[in-house]
């Protein structure tokens, strides 16, 4: 993988080491999150404590409407919390300003999503650039040799031309997972990554996601299928916006 490189000062958003003093990249406090409309309030997350080392690989398992969704996009910096505090990296999400999250989120997260969301106009290596631009971490001039590299590692160089609309939905996964690295993240979020994918391409894309933690990548991911999250480390199970249990998984 791409080295990082080290920032000259420190700041909310230049806080970027390999490893957190307390080795835990992620670290929340008490996060309690609660959304209101005029039907109520719904409390989707209910004082939540979690920590993830750098390098490890976790599942999110739970019903619909246990929190899972939410609890990612907290921590990628998508969604915001009520209360309670969210590190990444020792960056204090929780109270970053609504710009400097952008900013982070593009430099420190790689988002996969299960319905891949590349854009359907742009070729395979020109979604990884556009990804590349909007980080701002490499010369222009490195870009596209970078997003090559990329392809490359998640075995797509071949269809680096090739629009969106022409791929299998694990190819397509494949070039959104090989996006989600375009600004070398801390952490890669996926929220059901392999859900719209069958079997033979799910279990591709978590071979990709075990080749990843061995390189050091630190990834959470999403997902209601019990056999997926077994090939994590470890599995937290949600319900009803509390953590219900977590297991290391053999």
């Amino acid at each position: 993988m791409m080295a990082a490189k080290t920032a000259k000062k420190r700041s909310p958003l230049k806080s970027r080491a390999d490893h957190s003093p307390n080795g835990r990249l992620v670290d929340l406090h008490a996060v309690k999150k609660i959304y209101r409309s005029s039907a109520g309030t719904f409390t989707a997350l209910e004082g939540i404590d979690l920590q993830i080392a750098s390098g490890e690989f976790v599942s999110i398992i739970g019903k619909s409407g246990s929190g899972k969704s939410t609890l990612i996009n907290l921590i990628s910096g998508i969604d915001q919390p009520t209360s309670g505090e969210i590190f990444v990296n020792n960056v204090p999400v929780h109270s970053l300003k609504e710009e400097q999250i952008a900013v982070w989120r593009g430099r420190s997260i790689g988002v996969i999503f299960q319905f891949f969301q590349l854009l359907p106009t742009l070729t395979a290596v020109e979604n990884i650039l556009l990804a590349m631009d909007y980080g701002n971490r490499y010369p222009v001039s490195e870009r596209a040799e970078k997003a090559i590299h990329l392809l490359e590692l998640v075995g797509m160089a071949d269809w680096a031309h090739s629009l969106p609309g022409t791929l299998s939905g694990g190819q397509a996964q494949r070039v959104a997972i090989a996006r989600s690295l375009a600004n070398d993240p801390l952490l890669l979020a996926a929220d059901e990554p392999t859900g719209n994918l069958d079997t033979k391409s799910a279990d591709t894309v978590l071979e990709l996601f075990d080749s990843l933690t061995r390189e050091g990548k630190t990834i959470l991911m999403v997902t209601h299928d019990m056999e997926l999250a077994r090939r994590a480390a470890r599995t937290i199970r949600l319900s009803d916006g509390r953590i219900l249990d977590q297991k290391v998984n053999d």
